[in-house]
């Protein structure tokens, strides 16, 4: 116990910080886990930064003796991804023209469906809202024929244009069920005044709605940017050989062999692929709580 004296002289008493045996505890499971979960990590940027002799007569654990940058360079600029030896360079630009506007729209539509369901309801609304709950545990492997059958009539097969449809497609579904429960939230009797005061769907929508809305976009923008930057299944199925994303890339360079297997290519690569989900994590991650808490009271 520690005890302050405030400008009146008087004692204020507070409890200090100590050490109890539970807490030590609590402390040494979650550097237990921190270390368990970040090892993996640390062999991965160790092992991309050695050469690889190194490799071969040191061990995983070891700190580099010499950092090179060449792994980089080369799973960046010219490691070989099956026939063609370009790098993940381009693989990786393709994963940004499919996950950008794929998330933007996703989000943006389920905002507007989630706010339609909460607010808006209609005849048959409970129903459609049971459809899109039911469309998120939809496996992506139940789509897959329907969706190239419907890529192909709409000409939008073997190309960026085609994943950014599919992967707005199924996660509307999710980002409808984000919006629809973060938006009962919101006071219905603030939805009620607009529509006194004369506004419509999409005043009401852009004035009281859309301003309350940062916490659960960043939820959806996380959700989404994670799911479809590490697909693989629609990548390798609808990318076709000029659209493919940095995950298919990945995996075709890791099982590429030209006679010796470079651990250290392989570690940057596994690394430029997780990059940006890795960044968007550390930059919002935060948001992602917070959102998801608040959508989970009824306020």
């Amino acid at each position: 116990m520690a005890a302050n004296h405030n400008s009146n002289g008087s004692t204020v008493h507070h409890a200090g910080a100590r050490l109890t045996p539970g807490r030590i505890a609590i402390y040494v499971l979650l550097i237990f886990v921190a270390v368990y979960y970040l090892i993996p990590l640390y062999v991965m940027l160790s092992t991309s930064v050695k050469t690889l002799e190194e490799i071969r007569t040191g061990n995983l654990l070891s700190l580099p003796h010499s950092l090179t940058g060449a792994a980089w360079s080369k799973a960046w600029g010219h490691a070989c991804t099956g026939v063609d030896c370009n790098g993940l360079a381009p693989y990786f630009w393709n994963s940004l023209r499919m996950a950008i506007p794929a998330v933007l729209i996703s989000t943006l539509v389920g905002s507007l469906n989630g706010y339609v369901l909460a607010h808006w309801r209609f005849r048959g609304s409970e129903i459609v809202f049971t459809a899109l709950m039911v469309g998120c545990f939809i496996p992506f492997q139940v789509v897959i024929l329907p969706m190239a059958r419907l890529l192909g009539l709409v000409d939008l097969s073997n190309s960026t244009s085609g994943l950014v449809f599919v992967h707005i497609v199924y996660g509307i579904a999710f980002t409808t069920l984000f919006f629809r429960n973060y938006y009962i939230t919101v006071p219905e009797e603030l939805v009620k005044a607009a529509r006194i005061d004369g506004a419509g769907f999409f005043m009401t929508y852009r004035k009281i709605i859309f301003p309350l809305s940062l916490p659960i976009f960043m939820v959806c923008f996380i959700w989404q940017f994670t799911q479809i930057w590490n697909d693989f299944l629609f990548g390798v199925v609808f990318g076709g050989s000029d659209a493919k994303p940095v995950t298919v890339a990945l995996n075709n360079l890791v099982n590429t062999s030209t006679g010796v297997t470079e651990y250290n290519v392989n570690m940057a690569a596994a690394i430029i692929a997780a990059l940006p989900t890795l960044v968007v994590y550390l930059l919002a991650g935060k948001y992602f709580v917070r959102g998801l808490t608040a959508g989970a009271v009824k306020g």
